[in-house]
């Protein structure tokens, strides 16, 4: 490896570290490091692979931080798994046949109404009120674990949010719902890396350091969002959310030549 190529690394294992400290507490690692992997000049089908598998190690140790604070609801969890992860296989075989711009609009908008959402709604996710789940509540997150690990596979921009958006809408609190999000996460994460090796995808000369750099900012990351507690973990929610909006707005003026 020459010169340019360790200081290229160098600038992956910072850029891995930042991006999995916030992504273990409220998602969105993928706006720093899937950039900073296209910055390298590999193609968009390496650089989204490689990131795969840097952000798998990241989500299994945020997902075993809080699995052993015991911040996360294993029995509904484990329900959901097999669905996150069929949905996730299914996004990355199909992910050619659905229109990036559909997805996109449909991104933004979403977005948009889960911040105000949380915004105005002042006691959302500040005390858990999850007792047990209703069949209407199965249904609904059942459906949500499916629909999100197949958007993940084809996309996944924001699936963190809306998946700790989902956890509060059942009762949980800001520090819980990204301790059950973050193990859905990973199933589905785990799911499409499989899928990106298998078509050679991933670069693991940069894939590997960095997702050892995840692994420490994913430690560091959800230990923080654990002991700070949900007043943290929600202004970082809606941080991260406003940024995801304003990627997408920039992204779909550029494409329609207005920057």
């Amino acid at each position: 490896m020459d010169e340019f190529n360790l200081g290229m690394l160098a600038f992956l294992i910072i850029c891995g570290f930042a991006a999995a400290f916030i992504d273990s507490a409220v998602g969105g690692g993928g706006l720093i490091s899937i950039p900073a992997l296209l910055f390298t000049g590999l193609p968009p089908s390496i650089a989204l692979g490689t990131n795969k598998l840097a952000a798998t190690m990241g989500s299994l140790t945020s997902t075993i931080s809080f699995l052993s604070s015991g911040k996360v609801n294993k029995k509904i969890v484990l329900k959901l798994l097999p669905l996150s992860i069929i949905g996730s296989a299914i996004g990355v075989y199909v992910v050619h046949l659905i229109p990036a711009d559909f997805l996109n609009k449909l991104v933004l908008i979403m977005l948009i109404l889960v911040t105000v959402y949380t915004i105005f709604k002042k006691d959302w996710g500040v005390k858990s009120k999850f007792k047990k789940l209703s069949t209407k509540m199965m249904i609904f997150i059942a459906s949500t674990a499916f629909i999100l690990g197949f958007y993940d596979g084809v996309l996944g921009a924001g699936v963190g949010s809306f998946l700790i958006f989902s956890f509060l809408f059942l009762g949980f609190d800001f520090v819980e719902a990204a301790g059950n999000a973050k193990a859905l996460n990973f199933s589905s994460n785990i799911t499409s890396l499989i899928i990106f090796i298998i078509f050679g995808s991933v670069n693991f000369q940069y894939g590997i350091p960095m997702g050892i750099a995840m692994v420490l900012g994913a430690f560091v990351g959800s230990k923080m969002a654990i002991k700070t507690g949900v007043a943290y973990v929600k202004v970082l929610f809606i941080a991260i959310t406003v940024v995801l909006i304003g990627k997408n707005i920039w992204t779909y003026m550029h494409k329609i030549h207005i920057f």
